[in-house]
């Protein structure tokens, strides 16, 4: 599935709280997250910013980029590696497919994205279990924290629906 021009700027709009750079603490991650909840990671400087707040994800999906360069992958324990293929401005069934899957692998999982991971969110958004929370950077703003209900998942299935 491509996404259409039309639908770039609205996805440039967080899915969810928008937690500021100068308030990205862990104090500040665990007000808006409940204690126990299925944390999900979509990007590696996100992934690596709560494993060093202590926080490990149980699904990280990351692609080994930042802002389009080359990186290390975060350090971090990961009982399961999978790997998806997922070009630029693209959500393939293949990431789905590999999404569905790391919900059912022992935890935690990691998914490597050949390719990009941002739009990833949108299916995680749609697959994870309900009140899971999806923690992504939002590019020289912060990080989103998209606590996942059925009016996010509607909101996913939108996007992905008017995708081609």
């Amino acid at each position: 599935m491509h996404l259409p021009e039309s639908l770039r700027d609205n996805l440039k709009k967080p899915l969810g709280f928008l937690l500021k750079d100068s308030e990205v603490t862990k104090e500040n991650i665990l007000k808006n997250i409940s204690k126990g909840t299925f944390l999900i990671t979509v990007g590696d400087a996100t992934t690596e910013k709560m494993i060093r707040f202590g926080m490990n994800p149980l699904l990280q999906i990351v692609d080994s980029l930042e802002k389009r360069t080359k990186r290390s992958l975060p350090e971090g324990k990961v009982v399961t590696l999978l790997h998806c293929v997922n070009p630029p401005a693209e959500i393939t069934d293949d990431s789905i497919d590999t999404i569905k899957k790391a919900f059912v692998m022992e935890k935690p999982v990691r998914i490597i994205v050949d390719g990009e991971e941002d739009l990833l969110v949108i299916p995680t958004a749609l697959l994870a279990p309900e009140d899971s929370v999806i923690l992504y950077g939002q590019p020289n703003e912060g990080i989103v924290i998209v606590k996942v209900n059925q009016e996010i998942r509607n909101k996913a299935k939108l996007i992905m629906n008017s995708m081609s």
